[in-house]
């Protein structure tokens, strides 16, 4: 492996900062995950875990304007929009110190004995188990939240698994601050600070998920670079789970009744959804069916006037803003293609928001418009106008899996056909919205953050409570002696686990 320098980059500018660290090689990333394995068991305490994760998050927060000013150097995102993240990230980490206090992630279930069924039940006593060190790969848009101290991050920690985190390499220097605060809060909590070790470098993430004692994955990031990691992943001798965030297009269906009634009001909600944080969130709108006609135009008309009040942006790196100006170049040159608000180059390092009109019928065949369907990271929508339902229920058939997928509809009075379009976009994502804009994702216990593939390639969430089943595994004991079950199965429940004995709650 390389030990080529880890640079800091600005990219307002496109310069160098500072250097940061080094590519880490074979060696480091082979004693970086063996120094993870090594104290899994320290772990296993739920009292010292909770301990662990709320330490973090007051930890973060102290440091938090030294962090803020490193990640806004580094992403260019702002400060208010990286202080709004930073009180998400450690919301996050309190959030599972609660889960794991709570104990309701260990699934415990009790059958006892029953010799009068057929076949006879034998004692069964079920819980989970963390997996192991988990490999975390760290996201460009969120340097914090899906980051080194994010949701991945602190769901396999509150499972009792060891992190091994591979930085960004668009924010590496506040991947090192925060990996710093995670470490110092373990060994405030009595654990060791290897139970999160960071790495940087793309052949050291290669090595990563590859290394025998790594047993599982998680991903937040393109589809070309997460679709390689998840294929490395089962195609290891002993194939791991991997949870990847890939790409999303995040559909949009207006209904008619619903351009007719407030036109103005979607088309504005649009332009802010689809422009937020220069169009860089996984839930951007990337897709919207509209109808033909004079709703439809009204629709266009406010979303075109709110696009065209935004002002350029910077986005994440350089290499992210040549993809989009090449993506929407593309796109732009299709035939029946319009570009109401042209998106493109605003400057030397700067991009201007803009959308794509095309006839739905354009989208039903196949061929070069498939384009259109798929995700454009940056600040672009496509519009695409339907002329009837059944016109838009065939383009929804041919849509990939996505994150959300949201039906604008009526709010007063009866909106024909909108049961119909909600049953078409529910098998379309994990998380499905009516009259609202995908871009916020609550971190609250019922959240799903996932989706069908592309979007994800588990069927599994990266926001909430549940996100924390992704790094456990159900085992079983049978007839086993009390004395020799884990406390949280032992007949007596001295932890008062929340569990499920004979088929109902105790």
């Amino acid at each position: 492996m390389s030990t080529a320098p880890v640079w800091s980059v600005d990219p307002r500018s496109g310069n160098p900062r500072e250097q940061v660290a080094v590519e880490a090689t074979a060696e480091e990333v082979d004693r970086a995950v063996r120094a993870a394995h090594s104290v899994r068991d320290a772990l296993a305490d739920r009292t010292a875990r909770a301990a662990f994760l709320r330490t973090a998050a007051e930890l973060l927060e102290e440091s938090g304007a030294h962090i803020i000013e490193a990640a806004d150097a580094e992403t260019a995102l702002g400060p208010a929009r990286l202080t709004g993240e930073l009180a998400r990230t450690a919301a996050q980490l309190r959030s599972f110190a609660e889960v794991v206090e709570e104990g309701g992630h260990l699934d415990i279930r009790i059958d006892h004995e029953d010799g009068s069924r057929t076949p006879p039940w034998p004692d069964l006593r079920r819980w989970k188990i963390p997996l192991g060190v988990v490999a975390v790969y760290a996201a460009s848009n969120f340097p914090l939240a899906f980051s080194v101290p994010g949701g991945d991050t602190a769901s396999a920690l509150a499972a009792g698994c060891p992190v091994v985190i591979k930085a960004h390499p668009g924010h590496p220097a506040t991947s090192e601050l925060c990996a710093s605060v995670l470490r110092r809060a373990a060994a405030r909590t009595g654990l060791p600070e290897d139970v999160v070790t960071l790495v940087h470098g793309f052949d050291a993430g290669v090595g990563l998920i590859r290394h025998p004692l790594v047993s599982a994955a998680g991903f937040t990031g393109s589809v070309r670079g997460g679709r390689a990691l998840f294929d490395a992943a089962a195609a290891r001798p002993v194939p791991i789970p991997f949870h990847g965030e890939l790409g999303s297009l995040n559909p949009v269906v207006v209904t008619e009744a619903a351009a007719a009634e407030r036109a103005a009001e979607i088309g504005a909600g649009l332009g802010a959804s689809m422009t937020l944080g220069t169009g860089q969130f996984c839930t951007k709108p990337g897709f919207v069916l509209a109808p033909a006609g004079g709703a439809g135009d009204h629709l266009v008309k406010a979303l075109t006037e709110t696009v065209s009040s935004t002002g350029s942006g910077v986005m994440l790196d350089h290499r992210m803003r040549d993809a989009f100006l090449a993506g929407v170049r593309e796109r732009a040159g299709l035939p029946g293609v319009e570009a109401p608000v042209t998106p493109g180059a605003a400057g030397e390092h700067t991009v201007s928001a803009g959308f794509l009109t095309v006839p739905a019928d354009r989208l039903t065949a196949g061929g070069p418009h498939d384009a259109l369907l798929e995700e454009c990271f940056g600040p672009v929508t496509v519009i695409a106008r339907y002329a009837n339902r059944d016109e838009a229920a065939a383009v929804l058939a041919r849509l990939p899996g996505n994150l959300t997928a949201t039906l604008q509809t009526a709010t007063e009075g009866e909106d024909p056909g909108a049961a119909g379009l909600l049953a078409a976009l529910t098998p379309l994502a994990g998380r499905v919205l009516v009259n609202g804009w995908p871009t916020g994702v609550a971190v609250a216990p019922a959240q799903h953050h996932g989706g069908p593939y592309p979007a994800t390639t588990s069927p599994t969430t990266s926001v909430g409570a549940t996100a924390i089943e992704r790094w456990l595994r159900p085992v079983t004991y049978q007839n086993t002696p009390d004395a020799l079950l884990p406390p949280e199965l032992r007949e007596d429940n001295p932890l008062g686990l929340p569990r499920r004995v004979d088929g109902r709650r105790a």
